[in-house]
């Protein structure tokens, strides 16, 4: 099945996802909720197939390097894909990452398959970009083929066009 793609200007589908985060209990699991960056933060959210393969791992890296950029630009980046709480938590430490990672796990692509970007027949979440502006609109959006990587000056470009 084709991937449909949430269109610009569309209001930005909420949910709540377990996270990269250290929940109360000390393990894995804080949630975090899109609509709580309303009013306050652009959100890049950085869909992607699966922790610890080639391509995902050096996006990472580069949005990592690149925070100081993000955070100028007044937006928070949030990376979604199908893993678990636990292995994106070792995913983040492995790379030093300081931005969250949610888990679009149980069920399986929930909220990708809201924004039409999960890939029923692999899986797994497309490499996918979807910029939220303060408002809960959608901005922005590209969609990438597995094997290709996003380019982070595109991302700050749409941010820019939002001051």
């Amino acid at each position: 099945m084709p991937l449909d793609p949430i269109k610009v200007g569309a209001e930005a589908p909420d949910f709540e996802l377990p996270s990269s985060e250290i929940a109360p209990n000390g393990k894995p699991g804080a949630k975090i909720r899109l609509g709580d960056y309303r009013g306050k933060k652009h959100v890049v959210l950085a869909f992607y197939p699966l922790d610890f393969s080639p391509v995902c791992t050096g996006e990472n890296v580069c949005f990592q390097q690149e925070q100081g950029a993000f955070q100028g630009a007044d937006a928070q980046v949030l990376g979604i894909s199908v893993d678990s709480s636990w292995t994106h938590a070792a995913f983040k430490k492995e790379l030093g990452l300081t931005y969250p990672l949610l888990s679009d796990f149980n069920p399986r692509g929930e909220v990708a398959k809201k924004y039409g970007l999960f890939l029923d027949e692999s899986g797994i979440t497309a490499r996918a970009t979807v910029i939220v502006d303060k408002r809960g609109k959608v901005a922005w959006v590209k969609v990438q083929q597995i094997p290709e990587p996003r380019a982070n000056r595109e991302l700050f470009a749409a941010l820019r066009s939002l001051a």
